[in-house]
């Protein structure tokens, strides 16, 4: 499941943020020829938001995971604290030096403070889930922290990208890099919440024994997979269709919901097909790329930082969304490919390995029967 959420996220990021202005997505812009704006749409619909409430979720399902097989120890708040922590230095690290669209400081934010929850009862962790999704949904009705840049702002900012990505140097990149986060700041505190109530209904999921039963579960797994893929594309139509312009908080709840049931439905869709055709060599590159999930995360910004900006090829702004998408699937590709050859070398990612490292002060296992 991480490793299909992992190609969503790679999807969304590369049309939306790496090359074009991440900016572009919210103000009017030219028409794109008929079959860019035919991918552009599938995107939106089917992958925009839902990836990263896919990724969200499993990392609260790895959260509760590591906590529960840190028990033994005696001190799991004390080794999950420096995990956290070691992912906030690595999320600052890529945010200010590689790419300002990176989502590992939010979720380094989110899980320090979702740490106390850990250990609540299962009921608190899904109430706790709901109100915080709910707190998402209707955010827009509610005082603002931040105030959002408006349409000339962020016209000034899609200029200013155009004009400096495609030519610039290291130096020059990360200088507009860095000078972005103010205007990427709101985003993150806007979705904040929803990132909060996914990493919630990730450590319920698990606390509650449904991932773990899976297996003795498979028709009901279907079930839900079905129920909640309909519900979410009924959600995601009626907002698009802007079916409830006239009740603005049921709208807003519709827009809310809809990428979060079809990331609960994609997970239990591809949870199911895993199960049902268990062994299949087809899914050996996913789960790959899911067990390097960090790694290549990070080898994605770099490879794409590479290729859009100045310091590399310099194609930012001059590439379609269809040969976009068509590189992504070949990136994905390579590193489905790469990520099962490491794993048969190696216990863990580079990064994966490394992050192992700094939370148990220790060296750790890397190399298979070293």
């Amino acid at each position: 499941m991480r490793g299909v959420a992992l190609f969503g996220v790679l999807t969304v990021n590369l049309l939306m943020e790496f090359r074009v202005s991440i900016f572009a997505q919210f103000i009017p812009g030219q028409l794109p020829h008929a079959l860019d704006a035919w991918v552009e749409s599938a995107v939106e619909s089917a992958l925009e938001l839902k990836a990263f409430a896919l990724f969200s979720l499993l990392f609260g399902v790895g959260l509760a995971m590591q906590f529960e097989r840190l028990q033994p120890s005696g001190r799991p708040f004390y080794f999950l604290l420096r995990r956290i922590l070691a992912l906030l230095g690595f999320g600052l690290l890529h945010l200010v030096f590689i790419w300002n669209g990176d989502i590992l400081t939010e979720y380094a934010i989110a899980a320090l403070c979702v740490l106390p929850w850990l250990h609540a009862p299962r009921w608190l962790l899904a109430v706790s889930s709901s109100v915080f999704l709910l707190l998402y949904a209707e955010a827009p009705l509610m005082p603002q922290v931040f105030v959002w840049p408006d349409n000339s702002q962020l016209a000034a900012a899609v200029d200013l990208a155009q004009r400096v990505y495609p030519t610039c140097t290291l130096a020059a990149c990360w200088h507009q890099n860095v000078g972005e986060l103010s205007l990427i700041l709101p985003l993150h505190v806007f979705i904040f919440p929803r990132t909060l109530g996914l990493i919630l209904l990730g450590a319920w999921l698990w606390r509650s024994g449904a991932i773990r039963r899976m297996g003795e579960r498979r028709g009901r797994l279907l079930f839900v997979a079905t129920a909640c893929l309909a519900a979410g594309a009924w959600l995601t139509h009626l907002a698009d269709a802007r079916t409830f312009v006239d009740t603005t908080w049921l709208a807003d709840l519709v827009a809310g919901m809809g990428p979060v049931a079809l990331a609960v439905g994609y997970g239990a869709a591809f949870a199911w097909m895993a199960l049902r055709y268990a062994g299949a060599a087809w899914l050996v590159p996913l789960a790959s790329v899911g067990r390097m999930a960090f790694s290549n995360y990070i080898a994605q910004s770099l490879i794409f930082t590479a290729i859009f900006f100045g310091f590399g090829l310099g194609l930012f702004g001059r590439v379609g969304a269809a040969p976009a998408f068509a590189l992504g699937i070949t990136v994905y590709v390579l590193q489905a490919a790469s990520s099962t050859l490491w794993l048969r070398h190696f216990q863990y990612g580079p990064l994966e390995w490394f992050w192992r490292v700094l939370m148990y002060g220790r060296s750790q296992p890397f190399r298979r029967g070293g």
